[in-house]
């Protein structure tokens, strides 16, 4: 039994029972994947892998049971090797952040300033996606920290903290009948078109839920994944928008208008997502605290090292 084996299982899983996507992810030949899996299972006396001719369908029985073990086996190995790396090479790394589009573009830039100043030799990456990738890049370790709103809560290997909390703005073009409108309603803005964020990203389920809640049923003809298009298109005169506050700048945004709604809508809490057992290096702890101070290294940790079940 050998490492190269173990990533082959976990790989197989990950790609579907895919054999010839397992080989171009770990750069191999498909017969050498079919060979390394042969020979664990020759080795183990048990098939893992369901068959159909020569094509894998699924997991056997000890494969579901093996497939745990594996992970936790692999996760540890790599643990090793980023604790070494802590010990020889402390500010020297890569650092791979996911996040949505809002974050990475209105949260985060004085947090990754400060950081790039502590650490320079450090390679930050970040790596922008849906929450539901977020999820993913954390779960398979393709990323350290996932920070978002929606689907890290709750997901399975994946502890969260709270990071801020935020709400939805309304921004009309300048000039727009409700500019001036002052305690401003649901109903108000369901009078008009709406442009705001696709289902599933920045809180798009709350704006729902905020109009169901009326009763409404709100106009919505355009939907994008980052606040950048929806003001663009509002300002062009097609709708009304709904967008992360933090995402309106009066001196950038200069010819649209915001309008309070901080009662019209729920608050939102934004969480910071780490993988269950993953070693995390005195940098990505730095990370952490920049964005939220009140998270010492001590209880990321006590947060974070619990392992995989």
């Amino acid at each position: 039994m050998n490492f190269q084996q173990l990533r082959i299982v976990r790989e197989t899983v990950r790609q579907n029972f895919n054999l010839t996507e397992v080989a171009e992810a770990l750069f191999t030949s498909q017969p050498g994947v079919s060979k390394h899996i042969k020979d664990l299972e020759d080795e183990l006396g048990v098939e893992l892998f369901n068959r159909k001719g020569k094509r894998l369908t699924g997991l056997t029985e000890p494969g579901k049971e093996l497939i745990g073990i594996v992970e936790r086996l692999l996760l540890d190995a790599q643990n090793i090797k980023q604790l070494a790396d802590q010990f020889t090479q402390k500010d020297v790394g890569q650092l791979v952040v996911a996040t949505t589009h809002t974050q990475a573009r209105y949260v985060l830039p004085q947090v990754v300033k400060q950081f790039k100043d502590a650490f320079p030799k450090v390679h930050l990456v970040l790596h922008q996606g849906s929450p539901e990738e977020i999820v993913t890049f954390l779960q398979t370790g393709q990323a350290d920290i996932g920070i978002a709103t929606e689907a890290l809560e709750g997901a399975d290997q994946i502890v969260t903290f709270p990071y801020y909390q935020w709400q939805h703005a309304v921004i009309v073009p300048k000039g727009h009948p409700l500019e001036h409108q002052k305690n401003l309603t649901l109903a108000q803005i369901a009078d008009y078109p709406i442009i705001t964020y696709h289902e599933g990203f920045t809180g798009r389920g709350q704006i729902d839920k905020s109009f169901a809640n009326d009763g409404l049923t709100p106009d919505i003809i355009m939907s994008a994944l980052d606040a950048d298009v929806i003001k663009a298109y509002v300002e062009l005169g097609l709708g009304i928008g709904i967008i992360a506050s933090m995402a309106y700048s009066a001196v950038r945004d200069n010819g649209l208008v915001l309008l309070e709604a901080a009662n019209l809508f729920n608050v939102n809490t934004t969480v910071i997502g780490v993988r269950k057992g993953h070693y995390l290096r005195g940098f990505t702890h730095r990370f952490i605290e920049l964005c939220s101070p009140k998270y010492s290294e001590a209880e990321i940790k006590a947060l974070t090292n619990n392992k995989l079940l």
